[in-house]
């Protein structure tokens, strides 16, 4: 009996070694997977949803296409949302006329200052004395000081000399109270009562020295005296204008200028 001797069996016979083109083949996924890593991140940048927001839908799951050469060199028009909402807002705010910075634009150069309106610049109004007379008052201090205001805004000086005992100053006084008459008083006189209806011989000297005539006087005297103090008419010598307010308001027009 003839005996046949068998090969040797190696343990590792079903282990084939791997063919050259099947380990290509398995490389091949592996680098595509990596390129479609790479362009996710460079055409979408790092993730802006903050933590514990809802995951992504499955559209938004789905791999974007490659960005082509000129896309990746110049970036991707979608890599940051955030500067071009920004830019178009700042755009738009400067091209909005009643924006901040339309108006910083259409501002007058620094060291240039607006010209005061015609209405601040025009002098108040001067205040009308009430009806009666002051015994007690400076009446030289008066008048001094309404001949400073009324060279500084170009008035007249109103002299009212009077009694509170005489009929005619009070008729005077319901004239001048009223409204047309104390804007004509107001816009162009600077007005001072004085009392000769006293024993004020300090008034008396006044009254001699605004109407220097003499004689006896017919009260209301009214003397208008200009700014620099020279008398430009004088009642006690060309008689009082009638008291009523067609004849006193005459009479102011006449001597405002």
């Amino acid at each position: 009996m003839t005996s046949r001797m068998l090969p040797p069996v190696r343990a590792d016979r079903g282990a084939q070694p791997p063919r050259p083109g099947a380990r290509t083949g398995m490389r091949l996924p592996l680098v595509a997977a990596a390129v479609v890593a790479a362009a996710m991140t460079a055409a979408c940048g790092p993730s802006s949803q903050p933590a514990g927001s809802a995951a992504p839908s499955a559209a938004s799951l789905s791999p974007p296409s490659l960005p082509s050469a000129s896309e990746s060199a110049s970036g991707s028009p979608e890599a940051s949302p955030t500067a071009s909402a920004s830019a178009s807002a700042s755009a738009s705010a400067t091209a909005r006329p009643g924006s901040p910075t339309a108006r910083t634009g259409s501002a007058a150069p620094a060291g240039t200052s607006a010209k005061p309106s015609r209405a601040s610049a025009a002098a108040q109004p001067a205040g009308i004395p009430g009806p009666g007379y002051d015994s007690s008052a400076d009446a030289q201090e008066q008048i001094d000081a309404a001949l400073r205001a009324a060279k500084s805004e170009g008035r007249m000086v109103l002299l009212d000399f009077g009694a509170n005992w005489c009929g005619n100053c009070k008729a005077a006084d319901k004239v001048f109270a009223q409204p047309q008459t104390a804007a004509l008083l107001g816009a162009s006189y600077h007005m001072v009562k004085v009392d000769i209806g006293g024993d004020s011989s300090t008034n008396s000297a006044l009254l001699r020295k605004y109407s220097p005539s003499g004689g006896t006087y017919t009260m209301p005297v009214l003397v208008v005296v200009s700014p620099s103090g020279t008398v430009r008419t004088d009642t006690h010598v060309t008689r009082n204008p009638s008291l009523t307010p067609e004849g006193i308001n005459s009479f102011l027009r006449q001597w405002a200028s």
